[in-house]
């Protein structure tokens, strides 16, 4: 298949293959030569050069994961000496520029000629097909008609790394079913691929060719041992996951593991033994995501209670503290990221049928690329809407639209013109109104006082991120309002 004009698109967002690319890409082929006492003698000097009060945040942070006893040290070590050095040289670099170096002749060409920001990541979904039928999914009944085209595939991912977009996880349905998958990861040399899979499809061969790409680490799906996964993903499925990741852990590539946590596997998949088996397996990094109840037979009993999010939050800072893995609790880090990230703020979903959705669990839009720009997309009023809305909350723990502030979603839809993206979308927001209110209030009754408890740093990170500080005092006093009158 022959790439869309990728050297033009580079060339105008001003992004040679060389340059500051190649050397962090030296520096990381440097690393893999170091101990764990040179990482923490380069994090002095990256310390000891943070200027802002933003660097200087996320520069402590990291040096104290790298301190004696902590598992910064054994992590880096892990991924430097376990990886393929074409891997290294390809997904990490690109993933660490993606995200941390971004250009930011990018960043002001948007924002004098369309006035937003670019998104640092692009979610997308080429398939809805799967060779699964796992329990809660919101993957329906597909077949290859329905798939994203391979050059239109191509082209939306050239439009998002001409504005910077660099890491693109990849859904579906089972991305290892759609024909075309590495073809059009190899056109795309200087993006980080983070393909969702559910393992069964992942051989030699592939894990080889994905070594070979370097650009390509592979996310897991698992719900916990053999009994739970093989209750969601059918008999099998545990073990077709496992021998996926030795594959991959054998053949040098970066990988992870993705867990979607419902109310009868939130004890097992936050377990110290579980965390212990994924690290063994080969596992570097990985997500935890809440069972959300969309789609088209969208189930609130399967959601975790507020208690039990709140026990997937303690189990997963209890990891960081003490594990060599690095992962994202998608809703409980939202003080990480200063509250929701939807509508291109950080992140945004294209589906297989092209509809720009603002995010994975929302499928309501208002373009489909078939018709506009990335960037149009991007800057609709449906996107701009939500955009300006944020923060949700003060309190950045309850950061979603949908589950924690559940009328903020339901207003939006009624006020920008959107359409749903499948048949049934609207349940969550209609017929499920009233259980997710009752839920959204717990989470508060549990959530707001661990806020104010634990997260003394969450209003300062709010402010020097990329929230107006006027907007978040806003949020402070609406907060400490609605405080004032639950305790009057």
């Amino acid at each position: 298949m022959t790439s869309t004009s990728n050297r033009k698109e580079e060339i105008e967002a001003g992004q040679p293959e060389s340059g500051p690319d190649e050397v962090l890409r030296q520096a990381l082929l440097l690393l893999r030569e170091s101990s764990e006492e040179d990482f923490r003698n380069l994090m002095s000097y990256v310390d000891g050069i943070a200027r802002t009060r933003h660097q200087k945040m996320i520069a402590g942070w990291i040096t104290d994961w790298l301190s004696v006893g902590n598992p910064g040290g054994p992590f880096l070590t892990r991924i430097f000496k376990g990886t393929d050095v074409n891997v290294v040289r390809n997904y990490v670099a690109n993933m660490i520029a993606g995200l941390f170096f971004r250009d930011q002749e990018i960043f002001n060409r948007l924002r004098n000629k369309y006035g937003f920001n670019p998104p640092s990541v692009m979610l997308i979904s080429p398939t809805m097909r799967c060779n699964y039928r796992c329990e809660g999914c919101y993957a329906g009944q597909y077949t290859a008609d329905d798939d994203l085209p391979p050059d239109l595939f191509d082209r939306v991912i050239g439009e998002a790394e001409a504005i910077g977009i660099r890491f693109m996880p990849v859904l579906g349905g089972e991305p290892f079913v759609y024909r075309h998958l590495l073809d059009v990861f190899a056109n795309h040399p200087r993006v980080s691929f983070q393909p969702y899979t559910n393992g069964s499809l992942i051989t030699r061969e592939i894990a080889e060719r994905i070594v070979q790409l370097g650009n390509v680490a592979p996310m897991v799906s698992i719900e916990g041992y053999r009994e739970q996964t093989d209750k969601c993903r059918g008999p099998g499925a545990f073990e077709r996951a496992v021998r996926a990741m030795d594959i991959l852990r054998d053949a040098g590539s970066l990988f992870g593991f993705s867990i979607r946590v419902d109310r009868s596997n939130v004890d097992y998949v936050t377990s110290d033994e579980f965390m212990d088996l994924l690290i063994s397996k080969g596992a570097i990094y990985g997500w935890y995501f809440l069972y959300m109840p969309v789609g088209r037979n969208p189930d609130l009993s399967m959601m975790p209670t507020p208690a039990d999010r709140n026990k997937l939050r303690i189990a997963v800072n209890h990891f960081r503290r003490t594990k060599p893995v690095i992962m994202v609790d998608f809703w409980n880090d939202g003080p990480l990221t200063a509250g929701c990230i939807n509508g291109g703020r950080i992140f945004f979903h294209v589906n297989h049928k092209g509809d720009v959705e603002p995010c994975i669990f929302v499928h309501y839009a208002s373009h489909n690329i078939k018709n506009c720009s990335l960037v149009e997309a991007l800057n609709s009023p449906f996107f701009r809407g939500l955009r300006d809305m944020q923060p949700f909350s003060y309190n950045a723990l309850r950061p979603c639209p949908i589950i924690d502030h559940p009328g903020v979603m339901r207003s939006a839809l009624k006020r920008w013109d959107v359409y749903p993206t499948h048949e049934g979308a609207g349940k969550t927001f209609n017929e499920l109104r009233e259980g997710l209110d009752e839920y959204s209030r717990e989470v508060e009754r549990i959530y707001d006082p661990i806020w104010e408890k634990e997260y003394s740093w969450g209003e300062e990170w709010m402010k020097v991120m990329d929230h107006p500080p006027e907007k978040v005092k806003a949020r402070k006093r609406a907060y400490q309002a609605r405080k004032r009158r639950v305790l009057s």
